[in-house]
């Protein structure tokens, strides 16, 4: 099997970044994997001390097959260097596997990846893998599709990624035609519509809400884990879009996610137990941190998404 390469994106945290990479180095096929790590300028002059010295950590980094860095020489934000670094990287290898760098993994984690990417490659209603799983507290399958897109831990193709579209008023405009709000919002119990609203009005500038959007639109399906392979420690009033709050943290899986072909189609207890979640939250603290932090349903998204 030829191997996912992978694409981390990286700012001005170091601590966060560690242990990304320590997590990822702990993945049995982190040798035999090509990493593309993508470096934001800084934004002004306050943050170029911090951005330079993750410039210089990064450059000693060892312990995959080979290591590119990308060091960008104006700012872009999560947002746009993401879409051109996902981009990019799918028209070189026709797939990619995308981190952050405040993300957690299970030695597992590159397993799973690479082999559900190898497994529905060639699926055109699959538009990507996704590692986090939220803390549900009920027994979900070993793996399940939701209609959609995700961005805590995710791989894609090309194929999928073309359906991409960064214009969040034509999303808006489609989902209407459809009549897909309700359902774009997990039955109204997630605000996702007001969101891609926001991005519309400049309130946010999330890449990922229009990747959810997008792959929603067109029926295409995310798979997940039943046990998450990746836990995210930038909710911890670290970025931007982030508030401190551990309410969406849970135990990462220390055993490996079988994958399996399942059929092709979001599975609907798997998509009901998700919505129990959210509706025993709906008016609790977890709503406040989801519509601050949240550029995608329930995420927190980095330093400048």
């Amino acid at each position: 099997m030829k191997y996912a390469p992978i694409a981390l994106f990286v700012y001005k945290r170091p601590w966060h970044l560690q242990r990304t990479l320590q997590s990822l180095k702990s993945n049995s096929l982190a040798e035999y994997s090509d990493l593309v790590i993508y470096s934001d300028a800084p934004k002004d002059l306050s943050c170029e001390k911090e951005v330079l010295a993750i410039r210089k950590w990064i450059r000693k980094i060892s312990g995959f097959n080979r290591i590119r860095i990308v060091e960008r020489e104006h700012n872009l934000g999560l947002a746009n260097s993401i879409i051109q670094g996902v981009t990019a990287l799918v028209n070189e290898f026709s797939k990619v596997i995308v981190l952050e760098d405040d993300m957690v993994l299970s030695p597992h984690f590159l397993q799973y990846m690479n082999d559900a990417l190898a497994l529905y490659q060639d699926d055109e209603s699959v538009a990507s893998i996704h590692g986090y799983a939220f803390p549900i507290g009920e027994t979900m399958p070993e793996t399940y599709f939701l209609q959609g897109a995700d961005c805590w831990g995710w791989a894609t193709w090309r194929r999928a990624w073309q359906k991409f579209e960064p214009d969040g008023k034509k999303l808006l405009m489609l989902l209407e035609q459809k009549k897909l709000n309700k359902a774009f919002n997990f039955n109204d119990t997630q605000p996702n519509v007001q969101m891609l609203k926001d991005q519309v009005a400049g309130k946010n500038n999330s890449w990922a809400i229009r990747w959810h959007a997008s792959a929603f639109i067109h029926e295409m399906l995310t798979l997940y884990p039943g046990r998450s392979l990746v836990r995210n420690i930038g909710t911890d009033n670290s970025g931007e879009h982030c508030v401190q709050s551990s309410i969406l943290d849970g135990e990462i899986a220390d055993e490996r996610i079988m994958v399996e072909r399942i059929p092709l189609f979001q599975n609907k207890e798997a998509l009901a137990a998700c919505i129990r979640y959210f509706k025993r939250h709906r008016r609790s603290l977890f709503t406040k941190i989801l519509q601050k932090i949240s550029p995608l349903r329930f995420k927190a998204q980095g330093q400048s998404c």
